[in-house]
């Protein structure tokens, strides 16, 4: 009995707030919160919020939703069709690393209390300089949380990273310990600038809806001045992104991927197709392929980018060809067209405006010199 009113509860709540202004019933004892707008999204579709008439907003992340509740209102009775989140949202355990940029976007980066990225896999200076001071803590990976520390802790949510669905008896703990739990799918944001938009959710979470806008707005205004309606596809300059690994083999971001799209975004033309790697044309991150297999494909490409993440930056061609001598036929080489990543492009989310920015101006010849730029620098 008691399992079919919850059903229903949550069938009203879901169909209320999808159909306009309708009345959304949250409470078995007649409490009705009627929706009024939602949140503005640009490129973001991984989750929505919608603005109810009682101050609260109802979150949904893919089949999750999430009443939050302002500071000092009443939590309405009955709500297990959503996990309630209270304002103000603080002492945050963080395992998920690619969110962390944002909340240092807000300046709130105070507020994030735990991770679970050690202090040497972080390149965000502003988060070395916590975990080292002591007023952020490392409390071990995400599928092994120390849980009295969380409790000793206080912590009032959890966002974790889509590999939290290998563990779920860990967010089964950290619900079970009172902590609501939030599933960060930005990395299936189809568009490589709905990961920055995330923002606006954590805005709304902390109390800084304006200010999130404003940051993403900022941010997104040189990207928005981006005119690549008029360059051809046949005429775009190709460019290959890859790494070699420790053991010989060429890591590549599938054609799929947020780095693929960005390079489309930027006006250029991604170098890897579906048909020749044999891969979906939706597959997502990275693929090993073998160094004669990336000559054959891209010796000729415009541009090489080299990714710096996980084996170091390079300096020099030089570097490049010490990895491998086949580099020496590449096009690129020959024309002074390598570049190489910072370390923190991908930590560094609040960035994919800007690092769209710099690949246009690679590919357009008007990047003369690396100061114009915030992540890429050209192999001397």
């Amino acid at each position: 009995m008691r399992a079919a009113a919850f059903l229903t509860a949550a069938l009203m709540l879901f169909t209320a707030v999808s159909c306009g202004s309708a009345p959304v019933v949250s409470s078995g004892t007649g409490t009705v919160m009627t929706k009024t707008g939602s949140m503005e999204l640009e490129y973001a579709d991984q989750f929505s919020v919608d603005y109810l008439d009682s101050g609260c907003s109802l979150i949904t992340i893919g089949e999750d939703r999430f009443l939050l509740v302002p500071e000092g209102q009443a939590v309405p009775e009955n709500t297990e069709n959503a996990a309630v989140i209270r304002q103000p949202v603080e002492n945050i355990y963080l395992a998920a690393s690619s969110a962390m940029d944002l909340f240092s976007g807000l300046d709130e980066l105070d507020k994030v209390k735990m991770t679970s990225t050690d202090l040497k896999s972080w390149t965000l200076p502003e988060v070395q300089t916590a975990l080292e001071t002591g007023s952020m803590e490392y409390i071990g990976k995400y599928s092994a949380p120390d849980y009295e520390r969380l409790v000793a802790e206080d912590c009032g949510i959890a966002i974790e990273s889509t590999m939290i669905y290998h563990s779920p008896q860990v967010r089964e703990k950290l619900e079970s310990l009172g902590i609501p739990v939030i599933v960060e799918r930005s990395s299936y944001e189809a568009h490589p600038l709905g990961r920055m938009e995330w923002i606006k959710l954590y805005g709304l979470l902390l109390g800084e809806a304006e200010a999130a806008q404003t940051f993403f707005d900022e941010k997104t205004s040189g990207f928005s001045r981006l005119d690549i309606s008029d360059i051809p596809e046949d005429e775009r300059k190709t460019a290959a992104f890859f790494y070699i690994s420790s053991n010989g083999y060429v890591n590549i971001r599938k054609p799929g991927d947020y780095v693929s799209q960005m390079i489309a975004l930027a006006g250029g033309r991604y170098i890897f197709t579906a048909d020749e790697l044999d891969v979906d044309d939706n597959a997502l991150s990275t693929m090993n392929i073998q160094l004669e297999a990336f000559y054959d494909i891209a010796r000729d490409a415009d541009f090489l980018i080299y990714n710096s993440t996980i084996e170091g930056e390079l300096d020099s061609v030089e570097q490049l060809i010490e990895k491998s001598g086949i580099f020496e036929d590449f096009k690129a080489v020959r024309e002074g067209n390598v570049w190489c990543t910072g370390q923190n492009m991908f930590q560094q989310t609040t960035g994919a405006a800007d690092m769209i920015t710099d690949l246009s101006l690679i590919f357009s010849g008007e990047a003369e010199d690396t100061e114009q730029l915030t992540f890429l620098h050209r192999l001397s």
